[in-house]
């Protein structure tokens, strides 16, 4: 029971953390007239609203579908238009879905001002602290590297380094990597980010070292050069402020529908269960058959690449 209590939770959440209505971000200069229809007015903020049950991919380029949505709107306002006249209004299936509608409404406006009222900056300063204790600087590497297949390639890199070419000339001209056209380089990363044996010998070398030995991975031999060490900070709180709202929201609604549910007299009735098919469900093993279900697949990460 309670998954479906976290997946009646999760649609709830879904509804009120969706941002901001469309018809709250005004564009300087007012809220111009687009259209008129059978002399009504129609003001972008209209327009731009009617966009919101639009995919996300549409809403995010607003200003360069809106001809086309000024389009829609007018073609939306005639049908509307022409309804309100045929007195539907009163028809009792458009009542009984008014008031569904309400219904909705009403429970997330609700919401919405619950959230308002009770999620504050001092609560999210706090939720920053406790990621910070959880997201200390981590150190990392920027390094470059010289891929190659085999040992003997890469003691040729070797001396191709020892005998004064740059490793960056090298790199380009020698490796297998995808960031050969770059001189090797790999940007920053922490040790994480890289297979162990890699990681373990750029993090034990110093700015401007260069690997003596070449470094054997599954991806073949590494010759390394760190250009240079940092901590990487943790995300700044602009960075996360919306995963916290998102968090602290989810909680927020969460306590609120468990006192609630405290409060109130609830009896979930069990339906009945389904008459059993003669001769049992099609398809399904019988029993001591020792049909297993196939195992799901491991939810290791692969390693990530060096290349």
């Amino acid at each position: 029971m309670r998954i479906f209590a976290s997946l009646a939770l999760s649609f709830v959440c879904a509804a009120l953390i969706s941002g901001p209505s469309f018809a709250d971000e005004q564009k300087p200069g007012g809220d111009p007239v687009l259209a008129v229809v059978n002399g009504t007015e129609i003001h972008r903020s209209e327009v731009v609203e009617s966009a919101r049950s639009l995919p996300p991919e549409y809403q995010a380029q607003i200003d360069q579908i809106l001809p086309a949505l000024v389009e829609r709107y007018v073609d939306l306002k005639l049908i509307a238009d022409r309804a309100q006249s045929s007195g539907i209004a009163n028809d009792p299936e458009v009542k009984d879905m008014v008031a569904r509608l309400q219904i909705d409404v009403e429970r997330e406006v609700f919401l919405k001002r619950y959230l308002k009222e009770h999620l504050t900056d001092a609560m999210l300063q706090a939720r920053y602290q406790e990621f910070l204790k959880t997201h200390p600087p981590e150190p990392e590497v920027h390094a470059r590297h010289i891929l190659v297949p085999t040992e003997e390639e890469a003691k040729a890199v070797l001396a191709k380094l020892a005998s004064g070419q740059s490793f960056d000339q090298v790199a380009t001209e020698m490796s297998k990597g995808s960031s050969a056209q770059k001189g090797g380089d790999l940007g920053y990363f922490i040790k994480g980010d890289m297979v162990p044996e890699f990681a373990e010998a750029a993090f034990a070398m110093k700015p401007g070292e260069v690997s003596k030995e070449p470094v054997k991975t599954q991806f073949g031999y590494h010759i390394i050069k760190v250009e240079d060490r940092r901590d990487r900070q943790p995300a700044t709180f602009d960075q996360v402020k919306a995963n916290l709202e998102n968090d602290a929201q989810q909680e927020l609604i969460a306590s609120l529908i468990k006192d609630l549910r405290g409060a109130a007299k609830v009896e979930i009735k069990t339906p009945p269960a389904p008459p059993a098919a003669q001769g049992g469900a099609a398809g399904a093993p019988a029993p001591d058959s020792g049909s297993t279900a196939p195992a799901g697949q491991s939810g290791g990460t692969a390693p990530a690449t060096v290349q």
